[in-house]
């Protein structure tokens, strides 16, 4: 007869894990660019503003999109959930970037 050994995975923030990584901000040469404005502005689902894990993308006041790609996570979603390929997305110039604590 096996007994069954009860695991209790320890809860993780993940802010405070984010919050430990760095990010060393390439001036004047962004990664990540919008091809067309106008298409995120007629974009009605905006899947970009929910899938970004940093929160890089967000809905703006005055429709459209706004792009903050201080502390993006390099992971390339935005590029994937674009339906209308509007996302110019590259990876940081070397030394430029997120800096990962934990690997």
């Amino acid at each position: 007869m096996s007994t069954a050994i009860d695991f209790v995975a320890p809860k993780v923030n993940v802010e405070e894990k984010l919050f430990q990584d760095r990010y060393r901000v390439d001036v004047g040469l962004a990664h990540i660019k919008v091809f067309d404005a106008a298409v995120c502005a007629s974009c009605t689902a905006q899947p970009c503003t929910v899938c970004c894990p940093a929160g890089c993308w967000r809905a703006a006041e005055h429709g459209g999109i706004e792009l903050v790609v201080d502390g993006c996570l390099e992971c390339g979603t935005c590029r994937l959930v674009c339906d209308k390929n509007n996302v110019d997305w590259n990876y940081p110039r070397g030394g430029f970037g997120i800096l990962f604590k934990f690997g």
